[in-house]
């Protein structure tokens, strides 16, 4: 599996935002990993990339520990964090040769070009960064984390700010590097998860509450849209039959 997780915890005093979650996800599928505000899954994805350490559990990408090997689990993973954070007084093509320095890319030239025709950033490319709409700025974002092309993509809401015809493009880029690599992608948008993802995870209050492929998680709810569903195991409210 490109990515193990086991038991793990993250706790802040005497709050748990991440309580014992055990998944895996593997190559060739997309895993839509679901839940409410302060379910613990921005914590659960800073974790898995390194950028905050654990306080109990393991968690391996492609084999490397998060905390014995974080240089390999870094060259292994493309990120885009929420708040994608961005150096707004780059040019876009500069910022991602900048990224192309930081992981020694050797065909320097022909992958920028490659991953600017991808994520749709042609018309946009000699532009600063901290001149581009909201949607742009995602798009750079995405570039950025898709440039080492990367074993495992893990996305945090890869579509915020993109107008539709925006989101059916970067949709479509998911499902096609999906094919390939492993990819976790958190959303809050139900339609989002349908139209892109094989495997879904619904964490809650810290605890993951289901962990099923998507046609499975349909099949034991007959009748009940995803949004539905995931109400359902979120609120406390059992609603559905």
């Amino acid at each position: 599996m490109s990515v193990s997780v086991l038991n793990l915890c993250k706790e802040y005093g005497q709050q748990k935002a991440v309580n014992g979650i055990s998944f895996e996800a593997s190559a060739g599928k997309v895993l839509g990993f679901l839940g409410p505000n302060g379910a613990g899954k921005s914590t659960t994805m800073k974790i898995l990339t390194c950028f905050i350490p654990q306080t109990s559990g393991s968690a391996r990408i492609c084999g490397f520990d998060v905390n014995e090997a974080p240089m390999e689990v870094r060259k292994n993973i493309g990120y885009l964090p929420e708040n994608n954070p961005l150096y707004l007084e780059m040019y876009v093509k500069e910022s991602l040769g900048f990224i192309c320095d930081i992981h020694k890319i050797v065909n320097r030239k022909e992958r920028i070009k490659e991953v600017i025709a991808l994520t749709g950033l042609g018309g946009e490319q000699n532009k600063k960064i901290g001149a581009l709409s909201k949607g742009y700025r995602q798009r750079v974002g995405l570039a950025q984390a898709i440039l080492p092309d990367p074993n495992v993509l893990i996305l945090d809401e890869p579509t915020s700010g993109l107008d539709p015809n925006q989101v059916a493009g970067i949709r479509s880029l998911i499902r096609d590097l999906g094919k390939t690599k492993t990819v976790i992608l958190s959303t809050h948008i139900m339609q989002e998860v349908e139209a892109v993802c094989d495997q879904v995870i619904i964490i809650n209050n810290g605890r993951i509450v289901v962990d099923e492929s998507l046609a499975e998680l349909k099949m034991s709810y007959p009748g009940s849209g995803l949004e539905e569903i995931f109400m359902e195991l979120t609120s406390g409210n059992k609603t559905l039959s």
